[in-house]
């Protein structure tokens, strides 16, 4: 299984982020899996944001569940996570995660 997410390296605040997970070697409505969004502000550790699990159920961070939506899309095997009112300490490298694998991670700068 390989996980590759993809989206803007640089956004502006206030402003919306979407970011892809692209999903290969194994379908995202496979049973008992969830595929989640975890990132990493510079020099912290990693925080999990949210995810959806196998079923198309959501849960997310309580800190994060009023401006984030995590959604897929079962036909191009994708994850999506969209967040909205941006702000700097958004910064960080956010990952996809899976069935114990993990994207690369992309960078994400909250900047004006």
């Amino acid at each position: 299984v390989q996980l590759q997410e993809s989206g803007p390296g640089l956004v502006k605040p206030s402003q919306t982020l979407s970011l892809t997970c692209t999903v290969s070697g194994g379908a995202i409505t496979t049973n008992y899996y969830h595929w989640s969004w975890i990132r990493q502000p510079p020099g912290k550790g990693l925080e999990w944001i949210g995810h959806i699990t196998f079923s198309g159920v959501t849960y997310y961070s309580p800190s994060l569940k009023s401006r984030t939506t995590i959604s897929r899309d079962n036909a191009k095997n994708t994850v999506t996570l969209v967040m909205n009112s941006l702000k700097p300490e958004d910064t960080g490298v956010y990952y996809c995660n899976g069935r114990g694998y993990w994207g690369q991670g992309t960078q994400v700068t909250v900047s004006s």
